[in-house]
Formats: C-alpha cells, structure tokens, sequence
C-alpha cells in the first residue's frame, strides 16, 4: 500500500470525490494531485480549486483543463461518423467521455512522477471499467485505487458522516437531502439516474429535464437548420464555419429549444444489472439524423449497409470501455476512410421534438443520379428488361425448393 507516493484523483470538487480525496490521505499516506475535466458540464470548475486547496492539496498538484475541443473532435465526432447508437437508443454521451478522462489521468500521473491513479466510479457501475480499461490500455504498469471497491462508506449518510468527521465542507444542497438524481453532464448530453428514476413504471418528473424544453411547450412555428459537413465531421451551421465544441453547442441550444433530444431507457449494464436512466441530447440527435442523411447520397450501397452490420458491434465496445482496444481503433480506420466521400450539406426542419430532413446535397460526391432515377423518360440510361433476368435468378432457389415441397 505504501508504495504508492502519489496518486492522480479524477476530482469533481462534490461530495463524493472529496471524501474520496481526504481518504486517499489518511488511507494510503500519500500525496494527491487533483485533476479536474472541463468537457462541457456546464459548471463553475474554480469552487474545485479552492475545496482541493482547502483539503490541503498544493496547488502545483491541482489540474483543471478546458478539453471541449478535445472531446467533440477526437471523440464525439469519430463515434458520430459511425452513426453510433446502443440497444437501439442511447447514442453513449456518458460513455465517450471516460477514455478522454482517462487519457489526460494518465498524461498527468506521468507528468507529475504519480504511481497510481484513482476515480469515483462505484463497482455496480460501467465506469470503473471504462476509466480502468483506459488506465491499463495507456499504461499497463500503473496501479489503480478504486474506493467503492475498498471503502465501506457505501451509502449516502456514511458519506456525509465521514465529510463531517473530518471537516470536509459539503453542499448545502447535500445537506438538505441532495439532488433527487444522480446526474451526469458534458458537452454531449446530461444523465439521470437514481431515486424516484429506480422504479423503470414511474414517469420521469418534468421538472428533472435541465436542457429541453418538453415538446409541447416548443415553438409552434419550425425552424430550418443547414448544416455542412467534410469528411463526415460538421464544419458549419447556416452557413457559418464552427469549431466541433461550438458546432455542438448550438446545436444543444436549438435541439432543446424544440424538445429535441429527451430518452428514457432501461439499458443493460456491463456487470449484468439492468439500469433505468433518462438522458438529454439534443444536439447529438440532430447530428445523427444529419450525418445519415448525408451519407445516404454520399456512400456506396454496400458501404453503407456494411457500416450499418458493424454500429452494434462499435457501439458495443466504446459502451463496455474499449476505446483504446485494438479492434475499435482497427474499426474506426475503416469507418474514416468511408467518410472521405461525406461531403456536403444537409438541411433539418426542428419542430416540437423531430428532426425532419428535407434537403441534401453534395456537389463533389453525390451518388444520386436523376437521369437514372427518374419516373419520367430516362431516355435509355436504364433498361427495365434487365431486372427480368436478376429477378429469375435470385427466384431460383426458392422456385426449386417449391417445387420439391409440391412433390412430397
């Protein structure tokens, strides 16, 4: 135990990772490095500071990084150019953020001489694997502190027992019974689990939703939305050029102005459980039925039903943590070469709660050919008696296994 010296600390500055914090101290003897992620969430990160230096962190081994841009570019979007979506539903914003926590822990404990690194996640949940598999993908000798694996402080009232034991400063909000959720938020979307959420019958309170207005309460009147794209990444929104972290920011802004975006789902978690959360994602939604649409006259038939085969299996891994797993990395090489010919624009009618396409175009990389698709004279681009002789033989299995089935 002692050997660990210093350990790396995915801090969020709440009640959770702070006491996890002081126990690092008292538990392993060791000195701390707080590092804190900006990836959208939304909050003041300077309060993070000033409690990791009131818990006697020095203020050389506190971290906070702006990684917005880092995130969308690097991760949202790549996992996007794939049309990424779990069981159907969830399109992973929880998921694609642990490998980038992950990544700048590591970058940090190297750089800070650190021999282990350490996070809140519980040990029901999907993130100790995510961030784990992250910490051992990108440096396979580092040791891990997982204090929900070790720790008996397993509920909320030992936790709160433990901060006031040792003066950890709590939330008013902590003490007056806490959020009814637990939540979770970054540039892509915001998570609710938890509480009145755990009976899977019980409709979701309109009160909880942070980001979307409810569709009934949208705009009447729909709003019209061009967005270009280049290799299958958003490059700019009515015609403005946007960098990915402002492209998704407006587009979470109008998504939740016309309701966009609202999911409840049961999801299966990597342990076995069955999990009930409700997620908004109001920007990514609009972005996936965009980036279909362009590829639906950009990529090649087979292409596209090929990378529609593989989605699951994608989706898959970046859920269970593999992110930095050989086979997602091989997978997203094939994916990104599929997106050189995704170029052009798409357009997308925002009305209470649907992203409608009505328009797209690339004027270097259609596939759609009008003179061939024509319901009207194609003068001879296209012979009808062709498809005679493909419709025979793909009958004739079937002719033949007819005919043996009369005979019997």
């Amino acid at each position: 135990m002692h050997e660990i010296k210093k350990v790396v600390l995915a801090y969020s500055g709440g009640l959770d990772t702070s006491v996890i914090l002081k126990w690092l101290q008292d538990t392993y003897q060791c000195e701390v490095v707080t590092f804190t992620a900006d990836i959208g969430q939304g909050e003041e990160l300077e309060p993070a500071r000033k409690k990791a230096l009131l818990l006697g962190i020095k203020p050389e081994n506190i971290f906070i990084n702006d990684l917005r841009e880092e995130f969308v570019r690097d991760f949202v979007f790549p996992m996007f150019r794939a049309n990424t979506v779990y069981e159907g539903e969830y399109l992973l914003g929880t998921s694609i953020a642990r490998p980038l926590i992950a990544k700048r822990q590591i970058e940090i404990a190297r750089q800070t001489s650190a021999q282990a690194v350490s996070h809140g996640a519980t040990g029901k949940g999907n993130d100790q694997v995510r961030f784990e598999l992250g910490y051992y993908a990108l440096n396979p000798a580092i040791k891990v502190i997982a204090p929900w694996r070790e720790w008996d402080l397993l509920s909320r009232e030992k936790l709160m027992g433990y901060a006031e034991k040792h003066g950890i400063p709590v939330d008013m909000k902590h003490k007056q019974g806490g959020s009814p959720y637990s939540m979770d938020a970054n540039l892509l979307h915001i998570s609710f689990e938890g509480r009145h959420l755990e009976n899977p019958a019980a409709e979701a309170e309109e009160s909880m939703w942070r980001w979307t207005v409810s569709p009934e309460q949208a705009p009447d009147a729909a709003e019209y939305l061009d967005i270009e794209f280049q290799h299958g990444d958003i490059i700019a929104l009515n015609g403005k050029p946007l960098s990915p972290a402002q492209a998704l920011t407006q587009l979470n802004t109008l998504g939740g102005k016309h309701g966009i975006g609202r999911l409840d789902l049961v999801e299966n978690r990597y342990v076995g459980m069955k999990s009930r959360g409700c997620y908004e994602t109001p920007g990514g939604t609009i972005m996936l039925r965009a980036h279909r649409a362009i590829e639906s006259i950009t990529l090649d038939r087979e292409v596209a039903h090929l990378k529609d085969d593989l989605m699951p299996r994608y989706a898959s891994m970046i859920y269970n943590g593999y992110w930095w797993s050989p086979e997602r990395l091989a997978l997203q090489t094939l994916i990104d070469h599929t997106q050189q010919q995704v170029n052009g624009w798409v357009r997308v009618k925002l009305y209470k709660g649907n992203v409608i396409v009505v328009g797209r175009d690339s004027k270097t990389n259609s596939l759609f050919d009008p003179g061939i698709a024509t319901f009207e004279d194609d003068k001879g681009a296209y012979d009808q008696k062709d498809a005679a002789g493909f419709i025979k033989l793909n009958a004739l299995r079937m002719r033949i296994a007819a005919r043996l089935k009369n005979q019997k």
